[in-house]
C-alpha cells in the first residue's frame, strides 16, 4: 500500500508528531542499512564458499538475528505514513466525523492490543537474558534481538497515542484534513501523486545531464 500525505501546522500535537517522525526515520535508515549489510554478507557467503570453499562463520545465525531487526526498525515509521496494508473498502467510503470514529477506534483497539505484545515481548527477553539463551551454530546471543521488539513496540504506542489524539481532534472538530494522521486518498490521486514523482525523478536526471 502506498504511504499516505500527513499534515503539519504549528499546534503542539504537529510539532510532536514531527519530533517522533525524526525519530522514525533514523530507525527506519537503520533498517535499510540492516538489508544493505544483509545483502553483502550473503554475496560474500556464496562467493566464499564457491570460489574458497569458505562461507561466513555462522551465516544463519546472522541472518535469524537481522531479520527481526529490519521488521521493526521500521513499524513506527510505516504507522505514521499509513504504509501499512490495511482494507480500505468501507473506510474509504466514509467522511468527516464517520471517518474519525472509525479511525479513532481502530488506533485505540491497536494501542490496547500493542500494550499487550510489549509486555509479553518485553517478558520474552528477560527470559532470553535470565537464562543466557543463544543461536545454535556460533552462540550468539539472542537478548539484544528480542529486547528491541519491546522498546519497538513501545515508540508504537507513542505514535498511535499521537494519532488518536489527532483523530479525537478531528472528529471533535470536523475537520477534513487534520494534521498528524495519515489521510485517504482515492486510487486515482495516489496514481496521479506516483506520476508526478516519477516525472519529476525523471525531470531531475534530465536536469543532471544538462548540467554536465
Amino acid at each position: 500500500m502506498a504511504s499516505s500525505p500527513v499534515l503539519e501546522d504549528d499546534s503542539a500535537l504537529s510539532r510532536s508528531d514531527r519530533v517522533l517522525f525524526r525519530v522514525e526515520s533514523w530507525l527506519n535508515l537503520a533498517a535499510g542499512l540492516m538489508i544493505l549489510a544483509v545483502m553483502l554478507m550473503a554475496v560474500a557467503n556464496i562467493l566464499g564458499r564457491k570460489l574458497f570453499n569458505l562461507p561466513v562463520p555462522g551465516f544463519i545465525d546472522w541472518m535469524v538475528q537481522a531479520v527481526p531487526v529490519i521488521a521493526f526498525l521500521g513499524i513506527g515509521y510505516c504507522q505514521r505514513l499509513g504504509g501499512h496494508i490495511r482494507m480500505d473498502l468501507v473506510v474509504g467510503s466514509l467522511k468527516g466525523r464517520a471517518l474519525w470514529l472509525f479511525e479513532l477506534v481502530s488506533v485505540v483497539v491497536m494501542g490496547a492490543l500493542m500494550m499487550v505484545l510489549t509486555f509479553g515481548s518485553w517478558r520474552h527477553a528477560e527470559r532470553a537474558i535470565s537464562i543466557g539463551d543463544s543461536t545454535i551454530d556460533i552462540n550468539l546471543p539472542t537478548w539484544p534481538v528480542k529486547l528491541l521488539v519491546p522498546i519497538m513496540f513501545a515508540f508504537l504506542i507513542v505514535r498511535l497515542g499521537l494519532q488518536t489524539w489527532g483523530y479525537w481532534r478531528a472528529l471533535w472538530s470536523g475537520e477534513l484534513r487534520p494534521v498528524a494522521v495519515p489521510l485517504i486518498e482515492d486510487a486515482a490521486t495516489v496514481a496521479a501523486n506516483e506520476a508526478a514523482s516519477v516525472s519529476d525523478a525523471a525531470g531531475d536526471s534530465t536536469t543532471d545531464r544538462t548540467a554536465r
